[in-house]
């Protein structure tokens, strides 16, 4: 009843009574002021079970969860899975139905089904392809090619299978294109293998087997073809394939081999072209990132790769000019400038300038230094990069032609235009360098080191002029350096083994040694750093291994009269006369004017027993050298041992000579006696006190008779004034030939008058080892313009 509303009789009919009014169960408008409502939902208290005897709650909801006649009913119309409202009695609980028993097997598969089999077959393939590709990665090129034959040969026998079971719509696609990948990979291991006939062979299957939908992957193994055909020297078919990628598809490499294989084949006209083509191949780059918006930040990979890409465009084209040039005109200078007026309507127009700069240097190359020079001096006018480029090249020609005054002028000139240019800062130095002033020539290489750190040459020419100023161990320091980056520059190992022997402060011989050692693996081939090795060794008495090295150095270059001295003395210190023999013979061959050679032929015969060799030798060397006294002593000894009819004119000659020396001598002492009794009576009757500006220096006046032949080791050994050769280190091999007759078998060598002075040593400076800083000074000084010139190239 209290639901019931009566209308008062006052009032009149209203026809939409009732509609308004609802149960108040739904009213959502007041569940905000319902505190069990806002309770349940901010706690679990809402989500428990309500009990078997819930009734409704004050606001009138009606229960949803009572029980009717002993059953009971689900409190939502979703079911939980296992799960009841109430647990039935006799019932345990089981909510994984585990009372039930073991689930029944899983139906196996049948694998002699089409579709079956063809999945099979899908994974082998696949597994082929992965193996292949692991095996080319550890460089097991066979193997690959095995198992990627055995791929495709797999994928063909799928393709089939499909086809006969109707279902070659459901072809997997991606599993066909690598196939057909792994055909380009087959073609390049032939390649790799130099198998090119093959190679192309693979290529054009590939070829076949991509659709057009592939372009990208089509211009490529066109590509791969046209470099085959090259190496297979087919230019004309590599022609075509070139010229069809310039037509869909150019880029700046097929360019570049277009034109190698137009200047192969000699076609001037065609060359022109294909230079025309490749400096209009565009870069790749967009109008829209040339401007970039001001809010944009330009990652460094877009940059990096915007750089390379730019660079290598420049390297093709500036090689292909280069290569052209002499080619397509009468002279290179007419090819250059056509290949100069293309390129500043292109593109490249700043590669103009930098092909000016060439065309100079090709000068250069033809030693046409006139042309070269007047090419340069052309930019002095231009802007400050070329200028200082072109004038860098300026300085350096004329410091190769020793004209120090202009080289300095315009390496001035290229340092005024810019600062900053490393390879001008290394030209002024090098200026300042031969003038000796090596304090402001080292402040030069540093600071073209500040200006670019990987600058090698400044930091050579540094550690140089340390050396010379005395500052070991910073010259040291520099070297050390420069070893780091190049590891393998024969002038730095050179000048390591250098400081580590040549001075007293940074003596040490091992090290040299070490040093020389890599060295020889760098260049196995340099005669005069294995003398040094086996003078190091010998100096160490390590007679073994001296030997080695003065072979091999022998063996490199047999004209070394130290080396071939050396070799003969060893093999005489060994009582192998005989062996000796052949080096004395070669050094007679290379100075034929000095006797002692010849002697020393001799001597090897009497010493050896042949005493018949022995004798002509002695009387072919009197024939040459009449006035020898050795010669005529040995023949008067040996004609008197051997019984000869001819030993008494041999005794008359030698007395005739020895008379005449005798009066000679004579001669030249009296002259110096009465040289000096003039000088002392001009100094008395001056009246003045000599000075010892007056005074003769004081020499030892020997005679020639009492001269005893002793060759000494020049290049490579300090005559004895170290003590490297005596003491602990063991006794050094004796390289003077005055102990070889013995003691009762006196003779002179041949005066310095019988010595052609017109002889010039073929092997030039030697490398030494002296024993004071003074003297590897004197050395250095010997290098310096191999030195300095090997490092002075412009960059």
């Amino acid at each position: 009843m209290e639901n019931i509303h009566l209308v008062p009789e006052e009032e009149e009919d209203d026809l939409y009574t009732g509609y308004n009014e609802y149960n108040p169960t739904f009213d959502s408008e007041d569940l905000q002021n319902d505190m069990g409502f806002q309770q349940a939902v901010r706690t679990s208290h809402g989500r428990r079970p309500p009990s078997r005897a819930a009734v409704g709650t004050a606001m009138g909801r009606p229960s949803t969860g009572a029980v009717q006649d002993g059953a009971s009913r689900p409190m939502t119309a979703v079911r939980a899975a296992g799960y009841t409202s109430s647990i039935s009695r006799g019932t345990a609980f089981d909510p994984l139905g585990q009372s039930k028993g073991p689930a029944p097997p899983l139906e196996t598969k049948n694998e002699d089904t089409p579709e079956e089999k063809i999945k099979i077959l899908e994974k082998k393939v696949n597994d082929l392809i992965e193996e292949s590709c692991l095996a080319h990665a550890r460089g097991d090129l066979q193997l690959s090619l095995e198992k990627a034959k055995e791929a495709g040969r797999k994928e063909r026998a799928l393709v089939r299978q499909r086809e006969q079971t109707g279902t070659a719509d459901h072809i997997n696609l991606d599993l066909t294109y690598s196939v057909r990948r792994l055909k380009v990979n087959m073609a390049n291991i032939y390649f790799k293998q130099k198998n090119y006939t093959k190679a192309v062979k693979f290529y054009r299957m590939a070829l076949d087997q991509i659709s057009n939908a592939h372009n990208g992957m089509r211009i490529k193994i066109m590509q791969n073809i046209g470099v085959v055909f090259i190496h297979m020297g087919q230019y004309s078919d590599a022609i075509t394939s070139f010229e069809y990628i310039m037509s869909e598809s150019p880029s700046i490499k097929t360019g570049f081999n277009l034109i190698l294989c137009y200047y192969a084949i000699g076609d001037r006209e065609r060359m022109k072209k294909a230079f025309q083509k490749l400096i209009s191949v565009p870069l790749g780059i967009d109008d829209d990132d040339k401007y970039i918006p001001p809010n944009v930040i330009i990652t460094l990979t877009w940059f990096m790769s915007l750089t390379l890409r730019k660079a290598l465009a420049e390297k093709y084209i500036m090689t292909s000019a280069k290569l052209v040039a002499p080619a397509i005109e009468s002279s290179f200078a007419e090819g250059f400038d056509w290949c100069v007026e293309m390129v500043k309507g292109s593109q490249y127009v700043e590669l103009a300038n930098d092909l000016e700069i060439n065309k100079a240097i090709t000068y250069l190359r033809q030693k046409d230094f006139k042309q070269a020079v007047e090419t340069l001096k052309m930019f002095e006018k231009k802007d400050s990069r070329v200028k200082s480029a072109a004038a860098t090249n300026l300085s350096f020609l004329y410091f190769l032609e020793k004209d120090y005054e202009q080289a300095d002028r315009y390496s001035e000139l290229a340092m005024s235009a810019d600062r900053y240019n490393p390879a001008a800062l290394i030209n002024k130095g090098n200026t300042v360098f031969v003038k000796e002033d090596y304090e402001k020539a080292a402040e030069f290489y540093k600071e073209a080191l500040r200006n670019d750190s990987s600058c090698t040459e400044a930091l050579y020419n540094l550690g140089l002029s340390y050396k010379r100023m005395g500052r070991l161990e910073e010259a040291l320091d520099c070297f050390l350096k420069l070893h780091a980056i190049l590891r393998n520059s024969a002038q730095v190992m050179y000048q390591l083994a250098s400081l580590s022997i040549s001075y007293e402060m940074l003596e040490d011989p091992h090290q040299a040694i070490e040093w020389l050692m890599q060295l020889t693996s760098v260049t196995p081939a340099d005669a005069r750093v294995l003398a040094k090795l086996g003078d190091l060794y010998d100096n160490e008495g390590d007679k073994t291994q001296a030997f080695q090295y003065y072979y091999e150095s022998y063996r490199y270059f047999p004209s070394n009269i130290s080396v071939i001295e050396w070799l003969g003395a060893y093999y005489i210190d060994t009582q192998f006369c005989e062996k000796a023999i052949q080096y004395f013979e070669r050094a007679t061959l290379i100075q034929p004017t000095q006797v002692k050679w010849q002697l020393m032929v001799a001597s090897c015969y009497r010493r050896s027993g042949n005493y018949q060799k022995a004798l002509e030798t002695y009387k072919e060397i009197h024939r040459k050298f009449p006035e020898n006294v050795e010669c005529l002593r040995f023949l008067v000894r040996l004609s008197t041992d051997m019984g000869l009819k001819e030993v008494q004119d041999y005794a008359t000659k030698l007395k005739k000579v020895e008379k005449m020396k005798e009066i000679r001598e004579q001669r030249v002492r009296s002259g110096r006696d009465s040289s000096a009794r003039g000088r002392r009576e001009w100094s008395a009757g001056s009246g003045s006190s000599s000075s010892p500006i007056d005074t003769p220096p004081l020499r030892a006046s020997v005679s020639r008779s009492e001269m005893k032949y002793s060759p000494v080791l020049e290049q490579g050994s300090d005559s004895g004034q170290s003590s490297h050769g005596t003491s602990a280190k063991g006794e050094r091999l004796s390289i003077k030939l005055k102990t070889l007759p013995g003691s009762s078998e006196p003779y002179e060598a041949s005066t310095q008058q019988e010595i052609d002075a017109s002889y010039v040593d073929p092997l030039g400076p030697q490398l030494q080892r002296p024993k004071t800083a003074a003297r590897k000074r004197a050395e250095d000084d010997e290098f310096a313009d191999e030195e300095l010139g090997d490092d002075l190239l412009p960059e």
